[in-house]
């Protein structure tokens, strides 16, 4: 039982890349605080995802260190997001979070990119996707446009690291997300707030509205970027800039485009700044070697 447990703290905790089942806790108090459904459909989504991958005979070691009960975790708030809570739905949630542990496979057989929340992403949208062409009925409407005058820079702020896990109505959430960050790695805690802080000023340079920015849709990214690739060198710090400001120029250009972006411009922009990582070390190389 307590085994269990560990692999599911660490399954919510790896969300935003921290193996360490307190962390994945403080985040789930979080989301308790901002409803107690999307808690639940949460932890059904971890413990599905880590089942499929127990029964489907994938490495314990990857297991229990939660690797295959984030992107299952994530699937389980989005059912709560995108649908209301009936049969149909939770049938949804078991099929998308198994997939999201396939999908998650395959990307562990290839080495040209990390998965990160792909298979998460890949999910949803095939739902999304199904939904809308067989039962548009089970998708919720879309929220009225909202409007806002001035920014709430506090709100902004907390919101762009709830909304990490679609948490977009307390800024308790972000508060615990952070805590959850912190109690595991400082650095890390460190490069959350400057991947919630950066996306505020830019976005706002780039004229996005005051309502986008204060519900936390131009950082929540923007966290995961800095998180990825931060780390205690300055150059580590560079190249998480640089995907912080990408990731948000992405969400403008997805939501302009009327596009569900969920956390796909956090992973392209890692992918395309790990890029010019592999081309910043290649190019050094043959410089040494040359």
């Amino acid at each position: 039982m307590k085994g269990a447990l560990l692999i599911l703290g660490r399954g919510i905790g790896q969300v935003m890349f921290q193996n360490n089942a307190l962390s994945g806790l403080l985040m789930l108090v979080g989301i308790l605080l901002n409803s107690w459904q999307m808690a639940l459909l949460a932890i059904a989504g971890n413990v599905v995802s880590t089942l499929a991958a127990y029964f489907s005979g994938y490495s314990r070691e990857d297991i229990r260190n939660g690797l295959y009960g984030f992107n299952g975790t994530l699937v389980g708030i989005a059912i709560g997001v995108f649908m209301p809570i009936t049969v149909a739905s939770l049938l949804l949630l078991v099929a998308g979070s198994c997939l999201s542990t396939w999908i998650a496979r395959l990307f562990g057989l290839q080495r040209l990119v990390s998965g990160f929340t792909a298979p998460f992403i890949i999910s949803v949208w095939i739902l999304l996707v199904a939904c809308n062409w067989m039962m548009p009925s089970l998708l919720l409407p879309s929220g009225d446009a909202v409007t806002a005058q001035t920014l709430s820079f506090l709100q902004a702020f907390c919101l762009n690291i709830g909304q990490v896990m679609f948490q977009g109505n307390t800024v308790l959430a972000g508060v615990f997300f952070l805590l959850g960050i912190l109690v595991n790695s400082r650095i890390n805690g460190l490069y959350t707030i400057l991947g919630a802080l950066l996306p505020i000023p830019f976005a706002l340079l780039l004229g996005v509205d005051y309502a986008a920015l204060n519900a936390g849709l131009m950082g929540y990214n923007g966290v995961l970027c800095a998180i990825a690739l931060g780390d205690r060198t300055w150059k580590g710090g560079v190249w998480a800039v640089m995907a912080v400001l990408l990731s948000v120029l992405l969400q403008i250009g997805g939501m302009e485009w009327g596009i569900t972006t969920l956390t796909a411009p956090f992973v392209v922009a890692v992918w395309i700044v790990a890029g010019l990582q592999q081309l910043d070390r290649k190019a050094k190389t043959e410089t040494t070697n040359g």
